[in-house]
C-alpha cells in the first residue's frame, strides 16, 4: 500500500471522547414493526415498554434502542420522512462484526427471514452490508479490512484516490468463496466479491437511488 500524505494512526488519538456508544432513540409510528424487526436482526428483547416508550436491548447494556411512540397521523403529515436520510441529516449507523465469516453467516440468517441488504459493497477499509429498518433507518453491518493504522494509510493510497467509494459485491458469491477455502485476506480485495463474467461496479457507479 502506498501512503502519500501525513496521517495520524490510533496511537495519535487523544482520549477526549466518550468510551462507548450507549444507545440511540427514535420516534416512530411503527413500534410493533420495529420491535419485530430488531428482534429478528439483533435478537433484541424488550427491557421495558409502556404506551409511550419501548426499551430494547441485546447485550449487557440496559437498553440499546429506545422507540418513542408517536401518533400514526404523522405519517400523513410527513409522507416523505423516510426519504429525508437520502438528502439531509444522519445517513446511517455503522456496527462492526469481528470477522468476515460472522458478517456473511448473519447475512444468510437474515436472508432466510426475508431481510436483505439494500447495498453490499467493499469500501476498501471495510466490507459492508447496509440494511434499513421499517422506518428507513439505515444500519451498516461491517467488518474491518485493516487495523486502524493501515486503514489510515489506505485513505492516502493511490487506490483510494482512484476509487473512494468502493466496489459492489455479491455476498452469496463471497460466502461461497470463503466456504471453499479462500482466505479472508484474499477476499478483502475489492473485486473479490464480483462473480466471474459480471461487470465490476465501482466508485460512483455504485450510487443509485436505492443505495444512496
Amino acid at each position: 500500500m502506498n501512503a502519500t500524505g501525513d496521517h495520524t494512526g490510533s496511537a495519535g488519538l487523544g482520549r477526549h471522547g466518550p468510551d462507548r456508544i450507549a444507545h440511540w432513540v427514535v420516534k416512530s409510528t411503527r413500534t410493533d414493526e420495529m420491535v419485530r424487526w430488531y428482534g429478528t436482526v439483533f435478537g433484541a428483547q424488550v427491557a421495558y415498554q409502556d404506551d409511550e416508550i419501548t426499551f430494547l436491548t441485546w447485550d449487557d447494556e440496559s437498553h440499546r434502542l429506545a422507540i418513542i411512540a408517536v401518533p400514526p397521523v404523522l405519517r400523513l403529515l410527513f409522507p416523505l420522512a423516510m426519504l429525508k436520510r437520502k438528502v439531509y441529516g444522519i445517513d446511517h449507523i455503522a456496527l462492526t462484526f469481528t470477522s468476515l465469516e460472522r458478517l456473511l453467516e448473519n447475512y444468510v440468517r437474515l436472508k432466510r427471514q426475508g431481510i436483505r441488504p439494500v447495498w453490499s459493497i467493499n469500501h476498501g477499509p471495510t466490507i459492508s452490508l447496509y440494511y434499513e429498518d421499517p422506518d428507513g433507518i439505515r444500519l451498516e453491518f461491517q467488518v474491518e479490512n485493516f487495523d486502524p493504522d493501515h486503514t489510515a494509510a489506505f485513505f492516502y493510497s493511490d487506490e483510494f484516490a482512484r476509487n473512494p467509494i468502493g466496489v459492489n459485491i455479491d455476498p452469496d458469491y463471497l460466502l461461497s468463496r470463503l466456504r471453499n477455502g479462500a482466505s479472508p485476506e484474499e477476499l478483502r480485495r475489492r473485486e473479490a466479491g464480483t462473480r466471474p463474467g459480471r461487470p465490476v461496479v465501482a466508485n460512483k457507479k455504485t450510487i443509485t437511488f436505492r443505495t444512496l
